[in-house]
């Protein structure tokens, strides 16, 4: 096990008296992570410094191909006062899922979360403790080569890097309008759409300008090769409640294996309810809206949580779920994953790890 040096800044900034004001990712903490791989070498360097610009060649190989992934998870500060993370090692053994599809070389996770946590610790000062609130943990490798030949890198960089962010809805729980796009793809089975990698991001962009301009928030992707069964949106998973039961687009390989959705299915089994993971094509969800089967739709995901729909437009229909108002469904599971995270909720499944 690598020693992680640290490096003590003298330039800390000023913390944020109103963390409600800040608008998310724009701020950053004082410190950082990083480390770098070497074909030869492995990870090396491993050091927590200040945060700062750090050098790029022109012909970094990332900005002409784009082999890059990351990670978001979040850091809180509990009513007791502790300092935790929720899910580290599932958000780190996703990381590494994403490495593999796109052949970057894997973390030792232990060594990874034993850093986090290091980071956290020394930054703890910055999670700010508004109900609601949090730190937003960003890990990511790029690779870091110089030379424009089309291959795989022999370096990489990792880092951590931390934002303070508000509460997500701090104007209040309220529902969502999702745009089903029926005309552009966003991934395929076999592609990347299984990693967290910005290319998949970069894909989405245009189709929620488009939805934007329709006045709709989101974007709900159907299959690159049908354009009939249902996958993600842009920014989180999707899940609807039919019939009394949890139903979940199956993860197919074209979809991200998203840490929220795996955290919402196994407490709603524990409630009891009836969870599928299986395909479920847009014209089925159309007919379950039809014949009154469909009582909620909402997303999972690390930033909102959970973002109940209120609105779906699929072509010309417009399908308006429980009114345009938030489900019981969706509110329970919101307050309580919210709970498990603040501290306020017994934590009996292993999600919250205390820093």
């Amino acid at each position: 096990m690598q020693e992680i040096k640290f490096i003590k800044s003298e330039n800390l900034k000023q913390k944020p008296k109103d963390i409600s004001k800040v608008v998310f990712g724009t701020l950053f903490s004082d410190y950082m992570f990083s480390m770098d791989y070497e074909k030869d070498k492995g990870w090396i360097n491993p050091t927590i410094e200040e945060y700062k610009d750090i050098p790029l060649s022109p012909s970094n190989s990332t900005l002409h191909y784009g082999q890059a992934i990351f990670e978001g998870m979040k850091a809180y500060k509990t009513v007791n006062g502790d300092v935790t993370v929720f899910r580290p090692l599932d958000h780190l053994n996703r990381l590494n899922r994403s490495a593999r599809i796109l052949d970057i070389p894997e973390i030792d996770v232990e060594f990874v979360k034993d850093a986090l946590f290091k980071l956290v610790e020394i930054e703890k000062d910055w999670i700010p403790t508004e109900k609601g609130a949090s730190l937003y943990i960003r890990p990511f490798i790029f690779s870091n080569d110089a030379n424009l030949g089309v291959s795989v890198a022999k370096r990489y960089k990792f880092m951590i890097i931390l934002s303070p962010v508000s509460a997500y809805y701090s104007a209040g729980f309220a529902p969502v309008k999702i745009m089903v796009e029926d005309k552009h793809v966003r991934a395929v089975i076999g592609g990347l759409g299984e990693a967290k990698t910005p290319a998949n991001y970069a894909a989405s962009l245009h189709a929620g300008v488009v939805a934007h301009q329709k006045g709709y928030h989101q974007v709900l992707w159907l299959d690159g090769v049908n354009r009939k069964y249902i996958e993600e949106v842009g920014s989180m998973n999707i899940l609807f409640k039919i019939g009394g039961k949890i139903v979940t687009p199956a993860l197919s390989g074209s979809i991200l294996d998203g840490i929220t959705r795996k955290t919402v299915l196994e407490i709603a089994k524990s409630w009891g309810y009836e969870v599928e993971e299986r395909k479920i094509s847009i014209d089925e969800l159309c007919e379950c809206y039809d014949n009154g089967s469909l009582e909620e739709v909402f997303g999972s995901g690390t930033a909102a949580v959970i973002s109940p729909v209120g609105e779906l437009l699929y072509k010309d229909k417009k399908m308006v779920i429980n009114d345009g108002k938030v489900s019981d469904f969706s509110l329970k599971m919101f307050n309580y994953i919210t709970s498990l995270q603040q501290g306020t909720e017994k934590d009996n499944f292993g999600f919250v790890a205390k820093v």
